[in-house]
């Protein structure tokens, strides 16, 4: 999100797409389908650009996000799930408990953040955002949220985001998969896969003396 603009990726083979809208718009500004052989994953603004990764087709997309023309399309060495701009780079996750830190311009790793709770891998890093010198990144299946402290690795904090799961608790496909930070200090959009509804979210401290690993019962 930039401004009160939204765009964002739509998966599915045959169905996916870059969707560019106002935030609270009924309609989409503009969309641009991809090829039928690519499943969209993540997505993250870099510049005058913005890159799309795909799941397992090992390729991501740069956009023109103004007029969404697609630039180029480049080689990716991993599955892509969720990225993110994190100061001076991007950050990609691909589902396991490995983020990799990238160059802006060309998508090449530069090094690889391995991420624990407690002392033990957590998997399932999917969508990511940057905010206050931390990685959030949803949880795969899971209604959590992680903040990770990139020069560890280690997992500061966990969100606990069960009341927006609530309305999507009978679809078991309705998972959360979408998250982006707002202007405003703590605030985030969150959505996930066939939910209706984007979430406008503040970050609270919990009044509960719980550990991020009893948070999630590990």
């Amino acid at each position: 999100m930039r401004g009160n603009t939204v765009w964002e990726s739509t998966g599915l083979y045959g169905q996916s797409a870059l969707v560019r809208y106002k935030l609270g718009a009924a309609d989409a500004e503009q969309s641009a389908a991809l090829a039928p052989e690519l499943f969209a994953e993540g997505i993250c603004l870099a510049g005058d650009w913005l890159w799309q990764l795909t799941w397992q087709e090992r390729v991501a997309l740069r956009w023109d996000p103004r007029s969404l023309e697609l630039l180029d399309t480049v080689r990716y060495n991993r599955e892509g799930w969720g990225i993110c701009l994190a100061d001076d780079h991007v950050v990609t996750s691909d589902g396991s408990s490995e983020l990799v830190r990238r160059d802006p311009k060309t998508l090449q790793p530069i090094d690889i953040i391995r991420v624990r709770l407690a002392g033990s891998r957590l998997d399932g890093l999917n969508d990511l955002a940057w905010y206050a010198g931390r990685i959030w990144a949803n949880i795969f299946t899971r209604p959590y949220v992680a903040a990770i402290d990139l020069a560890s690795g280690q997992v500061t904090g966990i969100v606990d985001a069960r009341a927006a799961r609530e309305r999507f608790r009978r679809d078991p496909e309705a998972v959360m998969n979408g998250i982006a930070d707002l202007a405003s200090p703590g605030e985030f959009l969150l959505t996930g896969k066939r939910w209706r509804w984007l979430y406008h979210v503040r970050l609270t401290e919990s009044h509960q003396d719980l550990r991020p690993e009893r948070l999630i019962g590990r």
